[in-house]
């Protein structure tokens, strides 16, 4: 069977996709978070897997497992791996409403990364219906906390990665119709500084303001970022009071590298601001969540090999290459296990109010991934 013949179809792959993005899911919402994963949990039962329920990490949604029926059950295989945490608070649907627009569609989280992720599964289940048997047993990946890192679920993502010989990532497409191949190296850092309180009204020159403190450094953080390595501060919080001069504020700041020496650098560099005067008062930076950086290898050019194969067939033309952004494929090409990533939909927009999806890639990226599927693990000459 030529894959434009799997059953996917437009229209209802948009009408579950809807009830994915309808389920909003931010990740420090624990209770959303688990919603969006029974869903998911829900549809895989319905294609036939066995799922296992994984609790989250300490202050988080939990994480499925799901495996498909297969004659080599057990064996190593090809891990789907996503996450269906997003960005999008709760109420991100009242100004980011799921809707198609002529060639797109837009919605919280649609393309990082439900999108892509509701697409793969498609893909499996298309495979499925069409009896069609996979060279290699097919499991799914789904964890809670990607977005802020995956500080709790890395564990788990490289204990699951070792069992299989293929790791496919759907996070979106890159360059268009790109996959990526690699990506930088991201560090995340967690920022204090610690002022003297005073009345802001009757004692203002007595106390040393924490908040100023804080704004200084951000300047002189964000002043570092040059072509190596970049610098940027995301998250503020400070004060209590108005009338007080601020005692405490946090930040939270993030580089990112396309080389590990100069990621390392950098972590050098922001460490050593850390500063502490004889009354108290200062600025400490504290390592946070690190991505070690992803460089394409022998197992996942040969990947993208066979997507390219695939693509060709398809009528399509794909690249690839590295990428800026971090994911959970940083780890497991790292670890040197053969990852394909960005896999995912088209689209732009994405961690804002504006983010699409090209809808005619909800069912070319699906074929993509179901070709990939039926043909890894396949003799050279068969593949």
């Amino acid at each position: 069977m030529a894959l434009t013949d799997l059953d996917l179809d437009t229209d209802r792959l948009l009408a579950g996709l809807q009830r994915w993005i309808e389920c909003e899911s931010p990740t420090f919402d624990v209770t959303a978070v688990n919603r969006m994963m029974t869903l998911a949990a829900e549809d895989l039962v319905a294609m036939g897997a066995t799922v296992e329920r994984v609790a989250g990490p300490d202050g988080l949604g939990d994480c499925v497992k799901a495996s498909f029926p297969h004659p080599r059950q057990g064996e190593p295989g090809i891990l789907i791996m996503a996450h269906l945490d997003t960005v999008h608070p709760i109420g991100t649907l009242d100004k980011l409403p799921f809707r198609r627009e002529g060639d797109r569609c837009y919605g919280p989280g649609i393309l990082d990364m439900k999108g892509g992720t509701f697409a793969a599964l498609q893909a499996v289940r298309a495979l499925i219906a069409a009896g069609i048997e996979t060279p290699l047993p097919v499991s799914v990946l789904l964890t809670s906390d990607e977005e802020i890192g995956s500080p709790g679920t890395r564990p788990l993502i490289e204990a699951e990665a070792r069992r299989h010989r293929a790791i496919l990532v759907p996070e979106p497409a890159i360059n268009g119709n790109g996959v990526v191949s690699g990506r930088y190296a991201i560090a995340r850092y967690n920022l204090t500084a610690q002022g003297r309180p005073s009345h802001a009204g009757a004692s203002l020159k007595k106390g040393r303001s924490a908040i100023r403190e804080m704004a200084g450094r951000i300047l002189a953080i964000e002043d570092m970022t040059d072509d190596d390595c970049t610098f940027s501060v995301g998250v503020v919080h400070g004060g209590q009071w108005v009338n007080c001069v601020s005692t405490t504020c946090r930040a939270e700041a993030l580089s990112m590298a396309k080389r590990q020496d100069d990621l390392d650098k950098g972590k050098a560099r922001m460490l050593a601001m850390t500063e502490t005067r004889e009354d108290g008062t200062g600025f400490s930076v504290t390592l946070g969540v690190v991505r070690p950086v992803w460089e394409p290898q022998e197992g996942t050019m040969a990947l993208f090999a066979l997507a390219e194969q695939v693509a060709a067939e398809l009528g399509m033309t794909i690249t690839h290459g590295s990428s800026g952004g971090g994911s959970d494929g940083n780890f497991t090409g790292a670890m040197g296990l053969p990852t394909l990533d960005g896999l995912g939909l088209s689209g732009d927009g994405y961690h804002t109010l504006g983010e699409y999806i090209l809808v005619d890639s909800l069912v070319d990226r699906a074929r993509l991934m179901a070709g990939l599927l039926s043909r890894i693990g396949l003799p050279a000459e068969e593949a």
